[in-house]
């Protein structure tokens, strides 16, 4: 418990840092009348195009394996980064521009799903393409942990519980998709040598989704056990 309780403090400390350096570009959006929703809905925009930019390496790799396009996942990770900011900027819009409400939570909620089902889904038909079938199979299943962990919280809420519990949320998975991307990225275009030590790389952090995001929403049902008895 000490434990557990240590790491969300510090979450929360790193989470108010973060706040304290953006709320001035917060209140920037704010005056120019900028709404939350109009902010996740850019943040999306961004996800599709880091999105694309996965995808369009997938299908180059398909037409040319012998020269895989790594530059192309490192601008992946950097634009999915960039964007993904914005999941943050959102709700500070909404709270500091006195704009929350339970249409933006559920429309943040929907778009947050939808950027990490073309982000992971981009980043397993890269894998198939480039000759890593293992490593596709790995990251879909980082897909399927990932939507659960959201869907067993909003299951509980639908039934009047709060069930937030286990490592592997959203920032943590972001993160970890983010830096295997541009990990990758960096390690495949020192040269061809290093091709399998990349991928390498990137399956290893689609395989740390995979399994503590599935371990989160198994947690969840858990909790979820417990409260409903």
């Amino acid at each position: 418990m000490i434990g557990k309780n240590s790491f969300k403090k510090k979450r929360d400390g790193l989470q108010q840092g973060i706040y304290f350096i953006i709320n001035p570009f917060v209140k920037l959006l704010i005056r120019m009348g900028v709404t939350p929703n109009m902010v996740t809905t850019i943040g999306l925009l961004g996800n599709i195009a880091a999105a694309a930019l996965i995808a369009w390496a997938g299908y180059l790799a398909q037409s040319d394996p012998a020269h895989l396009r790594f530059d192309l996942i490192t601008w992946g990770g950097v634009v999915m980064i960039l964007f993904s900011l914005f999941d943050m900027l959102d709700g500070q819009v909404a709270r500091l521009g006195n704009m929350v409400s339970r249409f933006g939570a559920l429309y943040d909620s929907v778009l947050d799903r939808y950027c990490e089902l073309f982000n992971l889904g981009a980043l397993s038909y890269f894998l198939i393409m480039a000759g890593y079938p293992l490593g596709a199979l790995v990251t879909f299943i980082a897909l399927v942990g990932s939507i659960m962990v959201s869907y067993v919280r909003a299951r509980a809420e639908g039934v009047g519980l709060e069930c937030k519990v286990g490592f592997m949320q959203r920032p943590e998975r972001v993160v970890v998709t983010v830096l295997g991307c541009i990990l990758c990225g960096i390690i495949g275009q020192t040269g061809p040598n290093n091709t399998n030590v990349a991928m390498t790389v990137l399956i290893i952090a689609m395989a740390v989704i995979a399994v503590f995001a599935n371990i989160t929403a198994f947690a969840r049902v858990g909790v979820c056990r417990k409260g409903l008895r």
